[in-house]
């Protein structure tokens, strides 16, 4: 397993992409490198979940978030594609996000090393969400046969790169990195959205299917609530693309592909929880309250006030999220622009995300408690 882990007691209170720079004290974001105040070089520690000013110290960096303690930073930080530190004892030269990369592009094309810093920043986001639960993530070196791995590919003129899944390895199109090509195939996938971030999330839930599901007994459970996974992949994907969904279908699914077969249906549902939870910590991060004035009986309104990593309470994460979007997205109509979030939740969804919040929630208990075994000895 990945050295990814937290303890549950350092997490209390820390909120993702807002942090304070320990040399001046001005407020960062999960993805800067540098603070615009002070000029000092930041580093993500992935062990305690910080975000911290350097100082160098020789080879190493010195970190102001833990008392100088001397790290290395990743080895893609030559080539500003990452910003997350690595512990020297450990030996590695990749942080905990960077060592499931498998194939890169050729970096000397200035098109393909721009596109893959773009890749990068929605993988680390990524990572951040598995390091926040505790879910077993495994390199290829650590389990050659399904350990997680991402292979960045561009497209040659022979053959157009298709991103997907297989067996713990995830391929992702270069050229998703093109906005102009990401818009064009939403508009002839017929897709609401179409994100860098929304592929990693989508097509990591079909590796934790593979780990939390397949693997861990939870099965029928799984198929209670999606449905009957040994009908035909293949024929349900010639199926959808031939007819589309089903008329009803957003009584049902999350979105149209989530109609396909219940695997899709599980990695959208699992795509859209991560949606769901980080956004409400970054809506908590900034205190916001939903509280429209025109609202008599309280349904539109929501005080963001815990952390959606944490809490067991499904429901509490699902009556704040409706009102924050009703509003997220009445704001950006405002502005001329689509929905920040153009879907709707039908009671069916909102089951199946309970499902994965069970899931995850359950994940991360039982890591604890592995870990206070570990440390009693």
């Amino acid at each position: 397993m990945a050295r990814c882990v937290t303890r549950s007691f350092e997490l209390r209170g820390i909120f993702l992409k807002l942090f304070t720079c320990q040399a001046c004290g001005n407020v960062l974001y999960f993805e800067n490198r540098s603070c615009a105040q002070c000029g000092h070089r930041l580093g993500f520690m992935p062990e305690q979940v910080k975000l911290s000013a350097v100082e160098p110290d020789g080879e190493r960096f010195a970190t102001l978030a833990d008392r100088k303690r001397a790290r290395l930073f990743c080895a893609n930080a030559s080539h500003d594609a990452c910003n997350w530190l690595v512990e020297p004892e450990s030996g590695a030269s990749y942080c905990c996000a960077c060592r499931h990369n498998g194939i890169v592009p050729d970096l000397s094309n200035p098109d393909y090393l721009g596109r893959w810093r773009d890749l990068e920043i929605a993988k680390h986001r990524l990572f951040y969400s598995l390091i926040r639960w505790k879910l077993p993530v495994k390199t290829r070196a650590e389990d050659p046969a399904h350990g997680l791995i991402f292979n960045f590919l561009a497209d040659d003129p022979s053959q157009r790169v298709m991103t997907g899944h297989d067996n713990g390895l995830i391929t992702i199109a270069l050229t998703e990195a093109d906005d102009i090509e990401r818009e064009k195939r939403r508009l002839e996938m017929r897709e609401a959205y179409r994100t860098l971030l929304g592929h990693f999330r989508h097509e990591v839930g079909h590796y934790f299917w593979d780990v939390l599901v397949r693997d861990r007994g939870k099965l029928d459970a799984c198929r209670a609530a999606f449905g009957d996974d040994t009908i035909d992949y293949g024929e349900a994907l010639q199926r959808h693309y031939a007819a589309g969904p089903p008329p009803d279908w957003r009584a049902h699914f999350v979105s149209a592909y989530a109609a396909t077969h219940p695997w899709e249906d599980f990695a959208e549902t699992w795509a859209h929880y991560l949606h769901i939870i980080d956004t409400l910590e970054m809506a908590s991060a900034f205190g916001i309250e939903v509280r429209p004035a025109a609202d008599r009986s309280g349904g539109l309104s929501a005080h963001i006030a815990f952390d959606p990593y944490e809490t067991e309470d499904f429901d509490a994460i699902v009556n704040a999220w409706l009102p924050f979007t009703f509003a997220m997205n009445s704001i950006n109509r405002a502005m001329g622009m689509r929905d920040l979030y153009p879907f709707v939740l039908s009671p069916a969804v909102i089951e199946k995300l309970r499902f994965i919040h069970q899931l995850v929630q359950e994940q991360a208990h039982q890591q604890v408690q592995e870990q206070a075994k570990a440390r009693r000895g």
